[in-house]
């Protein structure tokens, strides 16, 4: 019997879990969806949950900014990086976790990924699903700012594309075809 024997093996061996689970999460910050084997997805969410909640607990305290964080605050924000950096190695994910996912997660007090099943593999049948981050404040604030920083011509059209109404295009004229009796 296996009781209290928490988590599946997936057919690895405990260092390949692992890095395999690093990985994932890496893969899951930078793109916000992945697609992998329903199983797999389960088991990923105790992996990605806690380290999204590591930067939703210091994001209060990074957008204060660095010169108005206390000692406490500096050294309570540097453990939740490290804490987070066991279970991901990679520093653009890293950076991405801290800015952009943890400070639009801020209202959320957890669920912060959510699994969505998709189909059968072909090969095997394996059960598929989507693992994704669930749609956040930042995601619904993240077209407005872009919008807002998009350089545009001055004027109407610069004011057109930072309303994020961007101005229809005119379409050519085409050329006239050329008959054979023409010629």
């Amino acid at each position: 019997m296996r009781h209290q024997k928490s988590g599946r093996k997936l057919g690895r061996n405990s260092p390949h879990r692992k890095a395999m689970f690093s990985n994932m999460v890496a893969s899951l910050i930078k793109h916000g969806r992945i697609e992998t084997t329903e199983s797999k997805a389960k088991e990923l969410r105790r992996f990605a949950e806690p380290t999204i909640n590591w930067a939703v607990s210091v994001a209060k305290l990074e957008a204060k900014g660095r010169g108005k964080q206390s000692d406490a605050e500096k050294a309570e924000i540097v453990h939740a990086i490290r804490m987070a950096g066991r279970i991901l190695k990679d520093d653009e994910a890293m950076s991405k976790l801290f800015h952009e996912v943890g400070p639009g997660f801020m209202n959320r007090p957890g669920g912060y990924t959510r699994i969505l099943k998709t189909r059968t593999r072909v090969g095997d049948a394996a059960p598929m699903a989507f693992i994704e981050l669930t749609p956040s404040e930042l995601a619904k604030a993240a077209p407005a700012a872009a919008a807002a920083t998009t350089p545009g011509a001055k004027g109407k059209a610069g004011k057109a594309v930072k309303a994020g109404k961007a101005e229809p295009k005119a379409a050519k004229p085409k050329k006239a075809k050329k008959d054979a009796d023409d010629e």
